[in-house]
């Protein structure tokens, strides 16, 4: 299986349009220790030919286009796009689907609370169907690989707050090629280390983990509270540190780096403490071999 990084950011990017932090700005100056980095998703594949994106970015576009394994060909309008899996229905994880409009025939798996949210509170599965004949269903089928979900939490977007449908609303999947027997894990989204999750990643080779937030204060230099910062759902590399160390064997990286994370700096304390700890900050365009 081969899995490719396409964005490691959280929501928004980084450096993020609307912000001047010490990061951000030294990241538009073309810091070489603060890379620029796209919203968080990445694309898993068991034969190289057939693509599926685990989330669909708003950077979508630029990310195909900067991986030459999604260029489109060898007829006028093949892509080796089949579809997408999405962990929840947060725009920054959805929004990309609307610009693969022009694919026909993609298919999209994801929680039923998500599907619903797609369809009644931000008609994405609507929109999309104007284009072309996508499929939409909970179960999930890949070529080639095996595909489990953990329920993570019943966290709703903002704009689907109040509605009805049943969580769970984040789910983390693990991804397995029954020909090698290796397995990813994909879990950009945690609350808090929910119970059971230290066996559904037991065994994987690769752990892609949220790495939103290195601290639980955080944000409050930005003006947000460290109770609003809890509110969006991302337990913080310093806790969840703690939990990688008993795990042996596994490869262990951050993702979904949001732009305040000091992380995002190599040179800071913050990053050589992770690295000390095994675990990587991998860059976008890293490609695993699982």
């Amino acid at each position: 299986m081969r899995v490719l990084l396409l964005g490691t950011a959280a929501g928004g990017g980084f450096p993020q349009w609307n912000c001047a932090c010490r990061l951000c700005s030294a990241c538009r100056a073309s810091d070489p220790f603060v890379a620029p980095r796209t919203q968080d998703c990445l694309a898993v594949s068991a034969d190289g030919a057939g693509w599926f994106l685990v989330n669909a970015s708003p950077d979508i576009r630029a990310q195909v286009l900067a991986t030459p394994a999604l260029a489109a060909g060898p007829g006028p309008r093949d892509t080796p796009l089949r579809g997408a899996l999405l962990t929840d229905a947060e725009l920054d994880h959805t929004l990309g689907l609307m610009l693969l409009r022009e694919g026909a025939g993609l298919r999209v798996f994801a929680p039923a609370a998500v599907l619903s949210a797609l369809e009644e509170c931000f008609p994405v599965r609507g929109a999309v169907a104007r284009y072309g004949a996508w499929s939409w269903d909970t179960e999930v089928d890949l070529p080639g690989l095996s595909v489990s979900s953990f329920a993570v939490s019943d966290k709703q977007p903002k704009y689907a707050r109040g509605s009805a449908a049943p969580g769970p609303w984040v789910v983390a999947y693990r991804i397995t090629d029954p020909a090698t027997g290796g397995a990813l894990v994909y879990a950009p989204c945690l609350r808090e280390w929910p119970p059971g999750f230290d066996e559904f990643v037991a065994g994987a080779a690769v752990v892609l983990l949220d790495g939103t937030f290195f601290s639980a204060r955080e944000m409050a230099g930005t003006g947000t509270s460290a109770s609003a910062q809890q509110a969006m759902g991302h337990v913080p590399i310093e806790d969840s540190l703690e939990r990688i160390r008993s795990h042996d064997g596994v490869r262990w990286c951050y993702t979904h780096l949001n732009n305040t994370n000091p992380v995002l700096d190599t040179r800071s304390a913050e990053f050589a403490a992770v690295r000390e700890a095994g675990v990587e900050v991998p860059p976008d365009g890293t490609e695993f071999v699982v």
